[in-house]
């Protein structure tokens, strides 16, 4: 347990991609203390699992102090990755999954793992394209941010 009471936070995020690889962009919602705030980037030539990895990972790097961060998304990647101990059996064989198979998107995964370490990160998945307010405007925002970058 830590020393003093983390401040809580919930994210959501989300990520998407105009093909895949293609244009991309993410977006995340961070709420604490009755405070909202949207967070929303692209990029030109990305894959959409990059791109829900990087909402989490822009999501974690805007708190400003150690934090209880309550992360729900609709990617199972990202989600399962931590809830069902990927990262874990990744880490054990080299960065290998169980195809042996270099894991893809190391350099993020590597980054995600260092944030978890600084925050208590709990993920929970939730149902993508459905009536969740949040999770809808996180992907209205990674659309948008992915449509800045189609000509």
């Amino acid at each position: 347990m830590p020393d003093k009471k983390l401040t809580p936070v919930v994210i959501y995020t989300d990520g998407a991609c105009s093909g895949n690889p293609g244009p991309g962009g993410w977006g995340a919602i961070l709420m604490a203390g009755g405070k909202s705030k949207e967070l929303s980037g692209g990029e030109a030539h990305t894959t959409n699992n990059r791109m829900e990895l990087m909402a989490v990972i822009k999501a974690l790097e805007a708190l400003n102090r150690p934090c209880h961060a309550d992360i729900y998304s609709d990617s199972a990647y990202v989600v399962n990755a931590f809830n069902q101990n990927w990262i874990a059996n990744w880490q054990r064989n080299n960065w290998r999954n169980s195809a042996k198979a270099e894991v893809a998107n190391v350099d993020l995964w590597k980054t995600l793992l260092n944030l978890t370490s600084v925050h208590e990160v709990v993920f929970h998945k939730v149902k993508g394209h459905a009536d969740n307010e949040y999770n809808n405007r996180c992907d209205q925002l990674a659309v948008m941010e992915s449509s800045k970058f189609q000509n």
